[in-house]
């Protein structure tokens, strides 16, 4: 009994010191994704109500819309709330004290401090909006300042969400590296999130991979089915999910940042529009990414350290662009009916 405590003891230290310890004791919260490119969604009211009454405790929203925003207040709900990044270049290039000032006007004056558990500072920007590349160190390091300023920079993380192109290689996992061409401002953003114990934030779709590699990835790997497992060093993969996060960990160890933690700000499966894209499978997939992160399976690399997720999307989004699939992720219709029987406790 003695040698069990000590391990124990000896684990606890290992993952302090490390950044990983996410509660070992407690399931990672489950969230999902309240996107509003539609045209025909429920008053941000009734779709709080709807959260609630599904016990979903976090919920990512892509920008601080005041008419969003308000309903949460006083729920109790964790909410993670976007920078849009046309919002960037402003206050990147102003002060600690105007971004104090965008704060309070865009989100404390619409929620509680209490309920902000990240802002996102930009989505998916050094490969697909590279524009804004430039703007977006500046804005968190403005952004942490006004939160250190008024004591919450401990309690509200600042990350940035990244699309998983940023990886040049993912397969295997152990030979995963970033994009070489985004690196330096990829590097300046791993050196904050290790310096302030904040996450990595990525958005990680199997389906798309499946679909756009069909010759390569298998429709089972894609949903969590029983099928060819792959070996990559000592470690075994039986689906893709685990091995797109574990890629983002051995690319952050490869630029000497190994012990950053993983949060998936989008994962979900389209219901219609495209191959492959049905209810069942939507259940199939989120049902098990939900099932791993309340039982805190973790990944291959990170075993027993849930990786905390959220689910896209609240609704089915009507006025997205791209291909017909994009507007087919909702987990709930409109009328707040469950478009598939997905439970999130």
């Amino acid at each position: 009994m003695k040698h069990d405590t000590k391990n124990i003891l000896q684990l606890f230290i290992s993952l302090q010191t490390f950044g990983l310890l996410f509660q070992l004791s407690a399931a990672v919260p489950i969230g999902i994704c309240y996107g509003r490119v539609a045209n025909n969604l429920p008053p941000p009211s009734d779709a709080v109500n709807l959260i609630k009454t599904n016990g979903i405790s976090s919920v990512r929203l892509f920008n601080p819309d005041p008419e969003s925003l308000k309903p949460f207040s006083g729920t109790g709900i964790q909410l993670t709330i976007g920078v849009p990044n046309e919002e960037l270049p402003p206050i990147a290039t102003s002060t600690a004290t105007a971004a104090q000032d965008w704060l309070q006007s865009n989100i404390f004056a619409h929620v509680p401090a209490d309920q902000i558990r990240y802002i996102v500072v930009g989505n998916e920007v050094f490969l697909k909006d590279p524009f804004y590349t430039p703007h977006v160190i500046p804005a968190i390091s403005n952004i942490y300042e006004a939160l250190k300023s008024i004591g919450l920079s401990e309690k509200i993380k600042i990350s940035s969400a990244q699309a998983a192109s940023i990886l040049s290689n993912s397969y295997p996992p152990s030979s995963s590296y970033f994009d070489p061409n985004i690196l330096p401002d990829l590097n300046r953003l791993l050196q904050f999130l290790r310096d302030t114990s904040s996450p990595l934030m990525v958005n990680v779709y199997p389906y798309f991979s499946y679909i756009n590699n069909r010759e390569f990835v298998s429709l089972d790997s894609a949903l969590f089915r029983p099928g060819n497992s792959l070996h990559d060093q000592d470690l075994v993969y039986d689906n893709l999910f685990d091995q797109t996060v574990d890629a983002f960990i051995y690319a952050m160890e490869r630029e000497g940042y190994g012990e950053i933690p993983v949060v998936v700000t989008e994962t979900g499966w389209p219901t219609a529009g495209g191959e492959a894209a049905s209810g069942e499978n939507a259940l199939c997939y989120n049902g098990n990414v939900v099932k791993r992160g309340l039982d805190n399976v973790g990944t291959p690399k990170r075993p027993g350290i849930g990786v905390e997720v959220f689910l896209f999307d609240l609704f089915d989004e009507d006025e997205k662009n791209g291909n017909e699939f994009e507007k087919h992720f909702g987990i709930f219709g409109v009328n707040g009916v469950k478009a598939y029987d997905l439970n999130f406790h």
